[in-house]
């Protein structure tokens, strides 16, 4: 089972970038740190992570817990996800970019739910791991290929990977599938490939992939690919 996958940028003037302003945050020195944040949920579903759990998921994968500081400097790129997890030293929340009725009460910024007393509860996880080399990574190249862990070679079970693209301010990005051979059932729920045109894990969500049939080309509609 591997995935081999081809990345280059392409010049759109009116591309817009979800969580820039006019370029700004581009060159911030934070930047590189913050597209490390991701979101993770257990294998059974939402909210269902001891802090324990969530500590475990984060160290398995290279990482750690995120920070407060960390998630909020995700968020400021365009890192927006409607889902309560654990940070650092047992801290929940979550962060919001566009404001809705139906997530963050209306505003923008981390919902806090504060340092849990309650290690027990279940949330999911807010990870950092900016430096995954092997099996995910954050790549700002206008050219890159990537490829599953092993290549040619079958990936190990339990393969957890997360891929962050970012390009400039005023680029899109373009996805070549070269290769691809992920476990095939009906409902992609064993092996499987997503993507998602923005760090909005339910707006910006394009599809997931599985099988030996190529995927098609795909095309961001901003400067973010999150896989």
């Amino acid at each position: 089972m591997i995935a081999l996958i081809f990345v280059s940028a392409l010049l759109w003037d009116k591309a817009q970038a979800w969580g820039f302003k006019d370029g700004v945050l581009h060159n911030s020195i934070w930047l590189e740190r913050a597209a490390g944040v991701y979101h993770r949920e257990a294998r059974s579903g939402k909210y269902q992570l001891t802090y324990a759990e969530a500590k475990a998921v984060c160290e398995y994968e290279g990482g750690h817990l995120a920070t407060y500081q960390q998630l909020e400097a995700a968020r400021k790129i365009g890192f927006h996800v409607c889902a309560a997890g654990w940070m650092a030293k047992g801290r929940v929340g979550y962060p919001i970019v566009k404001a809705g009725a139906n997530c963050g009460f209306g505003k923008t910024g981390i919902v806090d739910y504060g340092f849990r007393l309650n290690r027990s509860e279940r949330w999911d996880a807010y990870c950092y791991n900016p430096h995954g080399k092997e099996c995910g990574g954050v790549f700002t190249d206008s050219k890159h290929v990537f490829k599953s862990p092993g290549y040619p070679n079958e990936y190990e079970n339990e393969q957890i990977c997360y891929w962050h693209i970012r390009v400039k301010y005023g680029q899109r990005i373009h996805l070549q599938f070269l290769e691809f051979d992920v476990e095939d059932d009906t409902a992609c729920m064993a092996d499987f490939l997503e993507i998602y045109d923005s760090y909005d894990d339910i707006n910006g969500f394009v599809g997931r992939f599985c099988g030996d049939e190529l995927p098609d080309d795909i095309i961001s509609t901003g400067n973010i690919f999150a896989l």
